[in-house]
């Protein structure tokens, strides 16, 4: 009899979830195009970048926000680090990552660059080709980010590494 009591609550647990689902737990949408690019901040940047922001931080659901970065050649952020993290996915072109210790790498579309929490860093776009990347940035308390100075020519023109 337990048996057959469990299956039958299994069986009942998907419907009886939707039937009280609460507005606040409903799924939504956000439709491409609703938000609008803006421009990057010059004290954030070196170059022409454009952010497409794709989800706001929802403290509900998801500590984190989610944008598109595109970087046109050259074009970089300043050395900065995030409190909780950050996950970049290279959508396309060619960029450059760079960490501290003063290592260079090159990502391209396809590579996932997993920064950790309070690790000092900068990204952005090769010399002669642009690039954009889906940044996934986390938040500790009300902190995203924390930017620094920005990256020098001489530190980001160093030798890829290998």
């Amino acid at each position: 009899m337990k048996k057959i009591f469990a299956s039958c609550m299994m069986l009942m647990l998907p419907f009886s979830c939707v039937c009280h689902a609460s507005a606040a737990d409903a799924q939504t949408v956000i439709r491409a195009g609703e938000n609008k690019s803006q421009p990057g901040p010059d004290n954030w940047f070196t170059g022409k970048v454009s952010i497409d922001r794709l989800f706001p931080r929802e403290d509900n659901n998801v500590n984190a926000s989610g944008a598109y970065v595109t970087f046109e050649p050259g074009a970089r952020t300043a050395w900065h680090e995030h409190p909780a993290g950050q996950t970049l996915v290279v959508v396309q072109g060619v960029g450059r990552t760079g960490t501290a210790d003063g290592r260079v790498w090159e990502i391209r579309a396809g590579d996932v660059v997993r920064c950790p929490a309070n690790v000092r860093h900068w990204h952005g776009a090769a010399p002669d080709t642009g690039m954009t990347h889906m940044a996934i940035t986390g938040y500790k308390g009300d902190a995203n980010s924390i930017w620094h100075d920005k990256v020098t020519d001489e530190e980001y023109n160093r030798p890829i590494a290998r």
